[in-house]
């Protein structure tokens, strides 16, 4: 589970001003930051089907923030992949 800290942690890397909750970065950087708290736990519980589930939904939502981004603005985009350190 994330963490309120771990959160605001996440959300401070990559927004644009103070009050900046809903740009497709920070939702890019919230779901990332949650895709690796479930990657954890996923190595450790191997037979949760249900958060495996939860886990590709997850990666196919940041998927589609980043395609919606990378048709927007391609600094933005290339700016929070290498901050976030993802992969293109």
């Amino acid at each position: 589970m994330l963490t309120k800290v771990k959160k605001d942690n996440a959300i401070k890397k990559v927004q644009k001003h103070k009050a900046d909750t809903g740009s497709p970065e920070v939702q890019v950087s919230i779901l990332s930051k949650k895709i690796d708290e479930l990657a954890m736990h996923l190595k450790t519980h191997r037979k949760d089907r249900h958060s495996r589930k939860g886990l590709l939904q997850m990666v196919a939502d940041r998927r589609k923030h980043l395609k919606y981004l990378q048709k927007k603005s391609t600094a933005r985009y290339n700016k929070v992949i290498k901050t976030l350190g993802l992969k293109k």
